[in-house]
């Protein structure tokens, strides 16, 4: 069932749209809207490939190309998103790629939580040219930091274990702040946060980051477009955009989804950097000329915090890990083992099984991966040849 949700969301997609387009007659619309169409292959390539949204292209290009509003931008993100980046997402489930699910799902929660609030309290109260350098800012930071540590970030494999409250408070933290003031403001940017936090303190790989990425920027982007519908609709011109590009990121972005899991993680991760400082280049350029030394003085305050920050994530990565590696004596490494390993062993009474009932004995419960070890206990087993009890602690008992 998994394997046919792709072509299945593929087949129902395109027949609306379709429909859509023969009913309204918008055929000369989209042949119209033509340069939208060919610059987002770009961005739905883009989307699927890295932690980088097909907003981080289609908002650029029509802010700063077309000369339209920051807003419409905004919201032209959230719409061909929507598709997109939910086609990608589809795509990675039917693979079964590896996602960090628990630490999504809060994301998700929290992004549910903070995009509508964004859109509705901070967005709409920020001075004109605030979210295009917000936008190239928050971009221009991550590729610096990915290219001063590329070696570094691109040679994580094996993830540290975090515990089930670390992945509840800081997937909600991502999605509630990242959608209130970074995705509410220029449509993307909340995937490239879960991917920062998977890489640089988890030290996830990226074959497993930027899966996760996609999946929360289509969430994201699906209660964003939601709630922009809701609240009084989309302006026509976003509209005539995404019907032009939509056919586009449908198939484009899943086709980026397929190309990062062959090539290596060190080539995506300096394509994105690249392409994040190719941006805040662009942006520089364009509100030097119209705000002045304004623009550099909010870009270089933006570009030392947003360092500073990743900088800070780094440490706290490397003794997150340095942690996890560390051996630890007695009660102190069940506690630890039992919040990172998952579910352990126990009896009808709750208390974990001696060491020789284990292949015996059924398992017939389950503790909490984040429950309180039983003290130590001496278990009586006849040793070989011998009367005297083997001492059995429940560390042991229970590995």
């Amino acid at each position: 069932m998994r394997a046919r949700l792709f072509p299945l969301w593929l087949l129902g997609f395109y027949g609306a749209w379709l429909a859509l387009v023969a009913r309204g007659d918008h055929w000369g619309t989209v042949v119209a809207h033509w340069p939208i169409a060919a610059s987002m292959a770009l961005g739905s390539y883009v989307a699927g490939a890295t932690p980088m949204g097909g907003g981080s292209v289609g908002f650029p290009v029509l802010v700063l190309l077309f000369d339209l509003p920051a807003t419409l931008g905004r919201d032209f993100s959230f719409a061909i998103q929507a598709v997109g980046m939910t086609s990608a997402s589809l795509y990675i489930i039917a693979s079964r790629r590896r996602v960090a699910w628990r630490l999504l799902a809060w994301a998700l929660l929290g992004a549910l939580l903070g995009t509508p609030l964004g859109l509705r309290w901070v967005a709409p109260h920020l001075p004109g040219g605030v979210a295009e350098i917000a936008f190239a800012v928050i971009w221009a930071s991550f590729g610096l930091m990915a290219l001063t540590r590329l070696s570094e970030l691109s040679g994580a494999s094996t993830p540290t274990p975090t515990t089930a409250g670390f992945d509840r408070a800081v997937g909600v933290a991502i999605g509630a702040l990242g959608g209130a003031l970074i995705a509410a403001v220029t449509g993307v940017g909340v995937d490239m946060l879960i991917c920062v936090v998977l890489v640089l303190i988890v030290r996830a790989d990226l074959k497993i980051a930027v899966p996760t990425s996609i999946v929360l920027m289509a969430g994201t982007s699906i209660i964003g477009a939601a709630t922009q519908w809701l609240s009084g609709g989309f302006a026509p011109e976003t509209f005539e955009h995404w019907v032009a590009a939509a056919p586009i990121v449908a198939l484009g972005a899943p086709l980026g989804a397929l190309v990062v899991n062959l090539v290596g993680a060190r080539l995506t991760l300096a394509l994105v950097s690249g392409l994040c400082l190719l941006q805040f280049a662009w942006v520089g350029l364009v509100q030097w000329q119209r705000m002045g030394w304004h623009s550099v003085l909010l870009g270089g305050g933006g570009l030392l915090a947003f360092h500073l920050v990743f900088r800070w994530m780094n440490e706290l990565g490397k003794r997150m890990r340095q942690r996890a590696r560390e051996p630890v004596p007695g009660p102190e490494r069940s506690r630890r083992c039992g919040e990172r390993a998952g579910p352990r062993l126990t009896s009808d009474d709750g208390h974990e099984p001696a060491l020789s009932s284990i292949s015996s004995a059924p398992m017939s419960g389950v503790a909490p991966p984040w429950g309180r070890s039983s003290p130590s206990r001496s278990t009586a087993t006849p040793a070989l040849g011998s009367a005297r009890p083997v001492q059995v602690s429940s560390s042991a008992a229970r590995w």
